[in-house]
């Protein structure tokens, strides 16, 4: 039996990785475990397993306490000073005294330690990694199946790529050494704990870091990075020092930099855009090769108009819209690609209608309408609240057009404003909706729109929910309530 455990420990050490001390307090454990469901599960037990000789001894414990506590809350495990002094004549009280008692036989638990040492390994591996995570990881494909990769990490570790987080048309075999990116370290009862990417952005980013030394000193920056895993990918990369070029340092010499890279991820080309403060003037680089010849900014949409040239407009979208989509995802910015004579087109029409609003809205004729537009005014509260000095530097405008234009933008705000008001205000609920849901809830109700019992009666319970800010329970009761009447009709038919 003593030579039983001492082979078991060393061939789950072996096997697993696992340090032997952890696999004997496991064992320990378990031996306590079967103990206590064989002798009485109220019972305190301590097992001791001899590591030289693989013998073991099973104890009953107490833990002691002072003749003059409280009354013992577990007798089966706790003993006073007197009874204690029976057991150890040294004990002291927050101390333990132990007898021997009958050990259970080793292979009664040969299951329950086999998970245990499972668990403790694999809070091993989880407490090796945790801290890894977001960096680059690379090992020996252990298999792959339909639902993806199993990396043996090494050190007893596996990591796992999920089908979608391959490479599409990959080929990956058994055996093959493989790079990664360590996207998320879990904690799982069972199955993969490591997760892997070879498609997220940050893999690129990663793989640069270790081919360019550059990236890694910290002289060049890559601030984002967007990918059509396989295909084609474009990085944004900035200098801290003006000595060196971002674009030419991850290139390489003919090349070879960005070559080792596209290797790693199957071929995938990959554009190395500039980064620049100017939003504009960034959006500009990465939609290379294309070349920009227009770009209109609306910071409130967070969106840009870009033109090309007409015979330009096919490369500027890319195959499947990938050039656009990849400059978008790179920039942040939601990019609208268009050719001259569309940009024109649109722009035309644009001008049109601002000019119309200011017209109607100011009061002035077309001339000072289309000046406004001409020089980039967009809304009425530019013209109210811009520095005057802009609008007096139009060569059209003396001071006393501008004054004029300045309070009428901010009449018309301040009636829109009063308006806005007289809104709010005037939403009243109806008296039979107050009838069902009583006036304060009523009132919260209105200024959402729903203002009589009709309109309660229409609502489903999580749009109530949500409208009048109260729990499930009390939105059915109160839109049963509203269609009551609604039965009573049909009682009568």
């Amino acid at each position: 039996m003593n030579k039983e455990i001492l082979m078991a420990v060393d061939a789950v050490s072996n096997e697993k990785g696992v340090d032997k001390e952890i696999i004997f307090d496991a064992l320990e454990a378990a031996l306590a475990s079967a103990a206590r469901k064989k002798y009485g599960e109220e019972l305190d037990v301590r097992v001791s397993i001899n590591r030289k000789t693989g013998g073991y001894d099973t104890f009953r414990r107490w833990k002691v306490f002072a003749d003059d506590s409280t009354e013992l809350e577990a007798p089966e495990r706790e003993l006073r000073m007197d009874d204690a002094r029976d057991l150890d004549k040294d004990v002291e009280p927050g101390g333990y005294v132990e007898e021997p008692m009958e050990s259970v036989p080793f292979g009664r638990i040969l299951a329950q330690t086999a998970k245990q040492v499972i668990e403790a390994e694999r809070a091993q591996v989880v407490d090796a990694y945790k801290d890894r995570a977001g960096t680059l990881v690379s090992g020996i494909v252990k298999r792959v199946d339909r639902n993806g990769v199993y990396v043996d990490l090494g050190a007893n570790a596996e990591g796992f790529i999920a089908r979608e987080e391959m490479i599409p048309r990959e080929p990956v075999r058994s055996q093959d050494r493989i790079k990664a990116y360590l996207k998320e370290v879990r904690t799982e009862p069972r199955g993969p704990q490591l997760f892997l990417s070879r498609t997220a952005p940050e893999f690129l980013i990663e793989l640069f870091k270790l081919e360019v030394p550059e990236v890694g000193q910290g002289l060049i920056n890559i601030l984002a990075a967007a990918r059509d895993a396989g295909v084609r990918a474009k990085i944004a990369v900035r200098s801290n020092d003006p000595r060196v070029d971002p674009v030419g340092a991850c290139v390489g010499m003919r090349g070879s930099r960005v070559q080792a890279v596209s290797n790693e991820i199957a071929g995938e080309r990959v554009d190395i855009i500039p980064f620049d403060d100017n939003n504009a003037q960034f959006v500009i680089n990465a939609m290379a090769p294309a070349e920009v010849t227009s770009i209109v900014v609306d910071e409130d949409s967070h969106s840009m108009d870009i033109a090309v040239s007409e015979d330009k407009l096919s490369q500027a979208i890319g195959r499947g819209g990938q050039n656009i989509r990849l400059a978008s995802e790179l920039t942040g910015w939601e990019l609208n690609v268009m050719s001259e004579s569309q940009a024109e087109a649109k722009s035309e029409t644009e001008s049109l209608a601002l000019r119309e609003t200011f017209m109607k809205q100011l009061d002035v004729d077309a001339d000072v309408a289309s000046i406004l537009v001409q020089e980039g005014f967009s809304t009425i509260e530019e013209i109210a609240y811009v520095p005057a000095s802009e609008l007096n530097g139009i060569e059209e405008f003396d001071e006393e057009i501008v004054k004029e234009l300045r309070t009428r933008a901010r009449d018309v705000l301040l009636t829109q404003a009063i308006a806005s008001e007289e809104s709010v205000d005037g939403a009243e609920p109806a008296a039979d909706l107050v009838e069902v849901t009583g006036e304060p809830l009523a009132k919260s109700l209105a200024l959402k729109g729903v203002r009589t019992r009709e309109d309660l009666a229409d609502l489903a319970v999580d749009e109530l929910v949500e409208a009048g800010g109260i729990d499930e329970k009390q939105a059915a009761e109160l839109i049963m309530a509203a269609r009551k009447h609604w039965f009573e009709a049909e009682a009568k038919v």
